[in-house]
């Protein structure tokens, strides 16, 4: 139990309706999810408004209820009403204070971008842990720290949940934690107030348009996290993308820099690359890596550059950075007993999906055919269909177009709008199977000993969504038992 005034310090309150000398059991934001003496915070969502379920919160436990709009029956209600400009941020506010602000009492380094995001998190996480650090894991894939591991429902948890698990690795006396931020989670203000120590930028390619409406809207919204940094914080941007520098125009932080391609404080160079590495020089060392492709080469680099500026020895990161595998559905690689090897990429926004096959077709030998097996998910930005059905036509030997989550669409539609974007010239190339299994099927039909198959799009993710259906479903387990059998 926490007192209520403990609990709103720090919130914009318009005014108050109700007596405040109160004790709270529970915070939430979903009306189903209280107990006897809850505070309820209604929030207009993407798709509900929580204001609609103030009664049902009421009928469940809440005895405070924070929100935009009052009830017009307010005086009928026997309970405390906290009216706030936004609930958003209110949310963010009280659940910090519920959990006794946890995030001043972590290193928290966020990680933001359209790519890389996942990558970075997890190995940070690994090499931190091996050096002996102990760390905290907030990402796409998974929540992890010592004593937990759960599948991640978001990429950034909503406030609550995100303070939870902080909370929970400081009483566990972690002192580092890494978590992806994304667009969504800072448009919805999940990150609001964090006090970050750091803040990594990637890259920003293509992606969301149907959330942020706009590019501008979705490079603004990443730039806020920096604005929002203090001068006891830091920014890792990748000068090598041109929105790096925009990123930290306004922000307080110190900025490093880290680039293949330009001089930054942290620098990069790719000597070598195969199918199982990549031997990189990294500050005048060389370093043997099993992360395969330019677009890991940065995110190495990024690791490195974190392990740096929390002033690492330069060989012991370097020597555990080697060890580091790669994560689970990001260039994920098997050889088949007919050795054939098969890829699993999560690569999905056509930056991506470019990087990932323009990487093979470097490594791969003359007598090697590459296959790409992809679709594109349903109820998000129709624009990077075509550009990912021309990418793909243009630079695989054969591509097998199939679905994605198609979510409430036709996949057959959603395969077409994919289509529109290949050349007459490349339609010898194409294949069509709508079931993912059966064009996982046939890629390895159409592949011979020594070829290189791409199954892109879902990487880690175990399921398909198919209108208000969630399938089994993981392509790594799916096609290493079709190519093995």
């Amino acid at each position: 139990m926490k007192e209520l005034k403990e609990i709103l310090f720090g919130v914009n309150i318009d005014s108050v309706y109700g007596d405040t000398n109160v004790s709270i059991s529970k915070i939430s934001f979903d009306s189903r999810n209280l107990k006897q003496n809850s505070l309820f915070v209604a929030i207009q969502g993407y798709e509900l408004d929580g204001h609609d379920y103030i009664n049902q919160s009421i009928n469940n436990g809440a005895i405070v209820v924070v929100c935009e709009t009052l009830p017009k029956n307010i005086n009928e209600y026997n309970i405390l009403f906290i009216k706030v400009k936004c609930s958003k941020t209110a949310l963010y506010t009280i659940s910090s204070n519920f959990y006794d602000n946890p995030s001043s009492k972590i290193d928290l380094i966020g990680v933001t971008g359209t790519n890389g995001k996942t990558t970075i998190t997890s190995l940070l996480y690994n090499l931190f842990n091996a050096l002996g650090i102990k760390s905290g894991l907030i990402s796409t894939i998974n929540i992890q720290y010592e004593g937990f591991n759960e599948n991640s429902k978001n990429t950034t948890p909503n406030p609550i949940l995100l303070n939870h698990h902080l909370n929970d690795m400081v009483k566990r006396n972690i002192k580092v934690c890494f978590v992806e931020v994304s667009s969504h989670g800072i448009k919805q203000k999940r990150v609001f107030g964090k006090d970050f120590k750091g803040i990594v930028f990637t890259n920003l390619t293509h992606d969301h348009i149907d959330y942020h409406k706009t590019f501008k809207d979705y490079r603004d919204t990443k730039k806020e996290v920096f604005d929002s940094l203090s001068k006891n914080s830091f920014a890792l941007i990748n000068i090598d993308d041109r929105n790096g520098k925009f990123m930290t125009q306004n922000t307080n932080a110190k900025v490093y820099t880290y680039s293949i391609k330009s001089k930054s404080n942290f620098s990069c160079r790719i000597i070598e690359q195969q199918l199982n590495g990549m031997l990189l020089n990294i500050e005048n060392s060389e370093i043997w890596t099993k992360l395969i492709g330019e677009f890991n080469a940065y995110n190495v680099l990024a690791i490195y550059s974190i392990g740096k500026i929390y002033e690492i020895d330069s060989i012991k990161l370097l020597t555990s950075i080697s060890e580091l595998n790669s994560v689970q559905g990001r260039f994920q690689s098997f050889l088949s007993n007919r050795n054939v090897t098969v890829i699993i990429d999560y690569a999905h926004t056509p930056d991506a999906v470019e990087n990932v096959i323009s990487t093979i077709n470097k490594i791969k030998k003359s007598n090697q055919n590459l296959i790409t097996v992809i679709g594109c998910g349903g109820d998000r930005d129709k624009d990077k269909r075509s550009m990912i059905g021309k990418i793909c036509s243009d630079l695989s030997y054969k591509v097998i177009f199939t679905s994605d989550n198609p979510r409430s669409e036709n996949p057959e539609s959603i395969i077409k709008d994919i289509l529109s974007g290949v050349s007459n010239f490349n339609n010898y190339k194409i294949l069509v199977e709508v079931e993912r299994s059966q064009a996982i099927e046939k890629a390895k039909k159409n592949s011979s000993e020594g070829d290189i198959v791409l199954i892109a799009g879902k990487g880690h993710e175990d399921y398909q969504i198919l209108r208000n259906k969630v399938i089994k479903f993981n392509d790594f387990k799916i096609a290493k038992k079709i190519f093995n059998k």
